[in-house]
């Protein structure tokens, strides 16, 4: 048995997931939903055999049997379907920078409680650096953490860009809320080099840098979680320190599954959408049985 999905929006992040959940032994994708007409992605998933609305989200709605919806919208357009998917009681995954459902980054959290109905999946550059916030801290406390997220300008769709300030705000209190720091900045650099560049994330913890031996063990344990579910995440930079502060970067090579493999960012939040999917799977026939 798998659960039945339905993807509301279309576009670059909707294809990957689209071609992602293909391949899940636990979902099942029914629905492609978008508002605009001549969508690529509302064609792609026609061709592909899966039903396709025009109303957006209302057309989800009207579908029957729907167990999760991932939202590849935007933070406005989620936060009007969020309190409707919760009336009809359907598990929500947010892709966008809403913050709608509390934080969800697996390799440090996935025991979330099942009978919440709305996770946020943070964004691209949480998902590549909160891990590694959360590796320092459980060594030693991190008193401020700063991360900077360099992407491939042609990466960047049109939500990323409309959502830029959502970006900094909820990554950088995902880096609170779940990597433990106590304070935290977020910057994002859209890159336009040509070739483009895969997707580089630095992160800077303030803590006790004499702990380099133990933090760098956690990092390397924390890097090899977060490669379960993403195989093109890696240690770009070992972890060095810096008077008070540690210093690595890490380095997100996308599956290649719709888009090229420079488009890292958008690898990482689907990836770390489909697993969250396959958990609430696993716990619903579980439940089930």
């Amino acid at each position: 048995m798998k659960l039945k999905t339905a993807i509301v929006g279309p576009g670059n992040i909707g294809i990957d997931l689209m071609l992602k959940i293909a391949r899940s032994e636990h979902l099942e994708l029914v629905m492609m939903a978008g508002i605009v007409p001549d969508s690529y992605g509302l064609k792609l998933a026609a061709e592909k055999g899966i039903k396709t609305t025009l109303e957006g989200i209302h057309g989800i709605l009207k579908e029957k049997d729907i167990d999760i919806v991932f939202d590849a919208t935007g933070a406005r357009a989620h936060q009007m379907h969020a309190p409707l998917l919760k009336e009809a009681g359907i598990f929500a995954i947010d892709l966008t920078p809403a913050a709608v459902g509390p934080y969800c980054v697996p390799a440090v959290e996935l025991n979330f409680a099942f009978d919440i109905d709305n996770v946020n999946m943070v964004t691209c550059g949480g998902q590549a650096t909160v891990p590694i916030v959360a590796a320092v801290n459980r060594v030693t406390p991190v008193e401020y953490a700063e991360i900077v997220a360099t992407i491939s300008s042609k990466s960047a769709g049109p939500g990323t860009r409309q959502n830029i300030d959502e970006f900094t705000e909820t990554t950088r209190s995902a880096l609170i809320k779940v990597g433990g720091a106590k304070d935290a900045k977020a910057i994002i650099i859209l890159n336009p080099a040509e070739p483009p560049v895969m997707m580089r994330n630095t992160i800077y913890c303030k803590c006790d840098t004499s702990k380099i031996d133990q933090i760098t063990e956690s990092i390397h344990a924390m890097v090899a979680e977060v490669k379960r579910y993403v195989p093109g995440y890696r240690l770009k930079v070992e972890p060095y320190a810096d008077g008070e502060r540690i210093i690595a970067m890490v380095e997100v090579e996308g599956a290649g599954d719709y888009l090229p493999k420079y488009s890292g960012n958008l690898d990482i939040i689907t990836s770390a959408s489909i697993a969250v999917a396959e958990r609430y799977a696993e716990h619903k026939m579980k439940g089930a049985n």
